[in-house]
């Protein structure tokens, strides 16, 4: 894996051994970012089940302000460490090592892009979904990676799907609030 473009283009990103992450494919990630090209600069990002963090480094090395990254495992958060130091985008951003719904319950922050990428077969993607919402910004963006015989509803308090993208054995499913784009 690595930063495909940014402050820290073709920078390699670690990823933690073993079954439980599951790193997005590269070119999910590369046909992903060109499609929020300009949804980033600027904005703050929130990469909940961050796993290498390379989703949430990818949108710092494009412009982003900022980035959370929340993980259960000591391993990933150690893993993320690593690449944010590695990529030289530290200051930017900071690493909690919680469960993702007592991350939600707990913060007051709000963010613009949430990446949401649980691992698939735990259940955890709809409650996640549901527990982000009330940190969104009124134009934000939850960004949900998932496989093709996962099916979500349309509408998710006051946010609405709107666009779907297949590639392969990964979907990955947008939500705005109110569908807007």
């Amino acid at each position: 894996m690595r930063i495909i473009t940014g402050s820290a283009r073709g920078r390699r990103l670690i990823t933690p051994e073993g079954l439980d992450v599951r790193p997005t494919p590269e070119k999910v990630k590369e046909a992903l970012f060109s499609a929020l090209q300009f949804d980033i600069e600027g904005r703050r990002i929130l990469d909940l089940f961050a796993g290498s963090g390379q989703l949430g480094l990818e949108a710092l090395s494009r412009g982003a302000a900022s980035a959370v990254f929340v993980d259960l495992s000591p391993v990933s958060i150690k893993t993320v460490q690593k690449n944010l130091e590695a990529t030289g985008l530290t200051d930017k951003a900071r690493v909690y090592r919680t469960d993702y719904a007592a991350f939600c319950a707990a913060s007051s922050e709000t963010f613009d892009i949430a990446f949401l990428d649980p691992p698939y077969a735990k259940g955890l993607l709809l409650p996640a979904i549901k527990a982000v919402l009330p940190l969104m910004s009124d134009y934000g963006m939850v960004i949900c990676e998932h496989p093709p015989e996962v099916s979500l509803p349309e509408e998710v308090g006051g946010f609405s799907v709107s666009r779907t993208y297949r590639y392969g054995k990964v979907t990955v499913t947008v939500y705005r609030k109110g569908g807007a784009e």
